[in-house]
């Protein structure tokens, strides 16, 4: 058995944190399309030093990512992949201050995402995925 947790609950528990992480991820995603829009954020990523082409792999890793993680496609490795770009935007926001409400958002929030999807990737898959070999993960108990 891949799962390092094995009772029904923890399962469970596995499964609701790895469809959060999945909303957010599209969340977060959706951001940068609806509100900023993608030229938009490609001249924000311009402002802060990277090269605004980068606005666009990093938004459909957003939602590539986010849509693995919902419907459970290699989640624990997805979760692991995407820790870069959250430190990247906790690295982003660090002047603005600990707290995200800051003016220009503080960087606890994306700290916290990305020390999250470290720990999901160190428990397991959870309840009600899809994995590797193309099966259903295993139901809780």
């Amino acid at each position: 058995m891949n799962q390092l947790i094995a009772t029904g609950g923890q399962q469970l528990g596995l499964a609701i944190l790895r469809l959060a992480l999945g909303a957010m991820w599209l969340a977060h995603a959706l951001l940068k399309l609806l509100v900023f829009t993608l030229p938009g954020t490609a001249g924000y990523f311009d402002s802060i030093g990277l090269p605004g082409a980068l606005a666009y792999p990093v938004f459909a890793l957003e939602v590539a990512g986010g849509a693995a993680l919902l419907v459970g496609i290699y989640p624990r490795q997805v979760a692991l992949l995407l820790t870069p770009i959250l430190l990247a935007a906790a690295w982003v926001h660090m002047p603005n201050g600990w707290v995200h409400t800051s003016a220009g958002g503080g960087w606890e929030y994306p700290l916290f995402l990305a020390l999250v999807s470290v720990a999901y990737w160190l428990m397991g898959d959870g309840a009600f995925c899809l994995r590797r070999s193309g099966h259903l993960c295993p139901a809780p108990v």
